[in-house]
């Protein structure tokens, strides 16, 4: 675009553009906000989705909602009046945790009989991933109250995004053991699964954690994403063993998502195709067995079916 200085102002176009297209937003979503504020919330149980670290990232419906809520509950009252304070919302915040999630839901479903509007919220992100709002929404479905889903941030779909690992089929795992014997135990029941895996961890877990993943999945690439959305952010890929060197060094500090390349070929051991088989073949052909069982868990076709032809020849 071709400059030209304004007299009065000391703005060239392009800066005249920006501003009226900066100006324009803000007022469309002015609108939007004081649209949305007018309207009376629907009562029942909204899970709103928060920001898991750039306030920015929160929807204008969920700021809406927050505005208008009869309580707001969340897991860290703390940390939540920081973003309720930014944006100037003062509706009545409330503690619920796994600590004193037994006594604190009655009170919530309470509100819930009085027609009352409650949101949940978890410290960042979609609430109920890793937190402890399941008990509350499967009370609110069983007595018939409303349960309303607001989407947005979330840590598991931030790292699967810029993890470059598959996505069109993935686990999410929570939080591994914290014990040795029981997180390698887990590593080891997830080893087949054809999908990436992803899963939370804490910083001082890290390293740990990594090394019993190289132990059990040596080959695998392992992307491991800190600080999503925030000033430092920061994503390092490649195998367990080598983030394990590196977490060891105490770098790796914030929230942390771990993502794990899925199963390959060569990982899925024939007893496993031959279960699966045994479990199919009586239900369709043995060349859809084969098609079905390949592409769940990245064998070849060829190899499926002449297990299938060995397992028909054994059985007669």
């Amino acid at each position: 675009m071709k400059k030209r200085q304004d007299r009065g102002h000391g703005l060239d176009e392009t800066d005249e553009a920006l501003s009226d297209a900066g100006g324009a937003l803000a007022r469309a979503v002015a609108v939007e906000v004081e649209r949305r504020l007018a309207e009376p919330l629907e009562n029942g149980l909204h899970l709103v989705a928060t920001p898991i670290g750039n306030l920015g990232d929160i929807t204008v419906r969920a700021l809406a909602t927050l505005a208008r809520a009869d309580v707001i509950c969340a897991e860290d009252t703390r940390h939540s009046r920081t973003l309720l304070a930014h944006y100037g919302i003062a509706a009545p915040l409330r503690p619920y945790h796994e600590h004193n999630a037994e006594a604190e839901r009655p009170r919530l479903l309470a509100l819930l009989e009085q027609g009352r509007s409650v949101a949940l919220i978890s410290d960042a992100g979609t609430p109920l991933i890793s937190d402890p709002g399941f008990k509350l929404v499967r009370e609110a479905i069983e007595r018939g109250f409303k349960v309303h889903a607001l989407p947005g941030p979330s840590a598991v779909l931030a790292g699967l995004a810029v993890a470059g690992l598959p996505t069109d089929a993935f686990l999410f795992l929570g939080f591994l053991p914290p014990r040795q014997a029981a997180r390698r135990a887990r590593i080891e029941q997830l080893s087949k699964v054809p999908a990436t895996l992803v899963l939370f961890e804490a910083p001082t877990r890290l390293a740990d954690a990594l090394e019993d993943i190289g132990a059990l999945l040596p080959a695998r690439t392992v992307v491991v994403a800190r600080e999503l959305t925030k000033r430092f952010e920061e994503v390092r890929r490649g195998t367990a063993s080598e983030l394990a060197d590196w977490a060891r060094t105490g770098a790796a500090k914030g929230e942390v998502v771990v993502l794990v390349s899925p199963a390959v070929a060569g990982e899925v051991d024939d007893d496993a195709i031959e279960a699966e088989l045994d479990r199919l073949l009586p239900a369709m052909s043995l060349r859809d067995a084969a098609r079905a069982i390949a592409d769940a868990t990245g064998a070849t076709r060829s190899h499926v079916y002449a297990l299938g032809l060995k397992r028909k020849d054994q059985a007669e």
